[in-house]
């Protein structure tokens, strides 16, 4: 009996330490820090994002004193996209535009007041921190018919690349900080494409009357600036401007865009948009409808946004 007890409590001395040891073991395990994984600590190489929005208004008179049409309906969207590389010394910065509205009244009828997309790709590789050399590539049209309006009525006037404009340039291209890169080309192609036969033989938009294309050589620069400002205000700014070598290089085609949205809530925001185009090829204005002038578009409305 006394050889039974012996055994049992050795048995239960052995039993006691090795748990004691596994809840050391424990102990250690949990209290030892976690290394991180090199692989997860490496940057993002693309940055991409952009938003949609929305923006409806109507309005309706019946016996209204102070005039006014009896019905207006207006619609507008824009769809703004971004796709960003950075690795290394290599830069590839994508931006894509597409604003389409359409207004009806009761005086006016339907029409469209707005059609637009805008593609701008540019490469760079960096020789300083700040400075890239650069190729940039850029595509600019619409995709629908556009006409000018008069009290006689409505002339053909634009359809999707008529017109249409190809750019492409080599420069240099300066990012003093993250949202804004100024690109400067002393040399730079710029194709002026007019693709619907009735346009190009009345020689618009720069085009020799039945030709569909005309080559343009001069300096071109961009500014852009897209910033975030917080959660609920964003802004996204460009600047282009082109000076024909060819033709009348003091007169500078400007074209500008300039889109701020605030949110109002979870879906809901406050945009305004203004447009600026000076182009000394087209010349649809004025008395006789021969002279260039500034086009400048304002829209502003509260509508859906959101952002991607």
């Amino acid at each position: 009996m006394k050889k039974i007890l012996l055994i049992a409590g050795i048995l239960s001395s052995l039993l006691s330490s090795a748990q004691d040891e596994k809840i050391k073991n424990l102990r250690s395990e949990s209290d030892r820090k976690i290394s991180k994984n090199a692989n997860d600590t490496i940057p993002k190489k693309w940055r991409t994002g952009g938003l949609y929005s929305l923006n409806l208004a109507q309005g309706t008179l019946s016996n209204w004193a102070a005039g006014g049409e009896d019905f207006s309906l207006a619609l507008n969207s824009l769809l703004s996209l971004y796709a960003f590389y950075k690795k290394d010394k290599h830069s590839w910065d994508n931006t894509f535009d597409f604003n389409l509205g359409y207004v009806k009244t009761t005086s006016l009828g339907s029409r469209k007041n707005d059609d637009r997309f805008d593609l701008l790709s540019k490469y760079g590789y960096a020789i300083s921190p700040k400075l890239n050399i650069a190729g940039l590539f850029n595509l600019r049209s619409q995709f629908f018919k556009g006409y000018t309006y008069s009290d006689t009525g409505r002339t053909y006037a634009s359809t999707f690349l008529a017109p249409g404009y190809i750019l492409l340039g080599i420069g240099l291209d300066y990012k003093p900080a993250k949202d804004l890169s100024i690109f400067l080309s002393p040399v730079t192609a710029r194709w002026v494409i007019v693709r619907d036969t009735a346009l190009a033989n009345k020689g618009l938009y720069g085009v020799t009357p039945g030709k569909k294309t005309n080559l343009e050589f001069g300096a071109f620069a961009t500014i852009n600036y897209m910033k975030e400002f917080n959660k609920v205000l964003t802004y996204k700014g460009r600047l282009d401007l082109f000076s024909n070598y060819r033709h009348n290089p003091q007169n500078v085609d400007l074209y500008m865009t300039n889109a701020l949205s605030a949110k109002i809530s979870k879906v809901l925001s406050a945009t305004w948009g203004l447009d600026l185009i000076y182009d000394d090829d087209v010349r649809l204005f004025g008395k006789n409808k021969t002279s260039a002038g500034l086009q400048v578009k304002s829209l502003v409305g509260i509508g859906l946004l959101v952002k991607l």
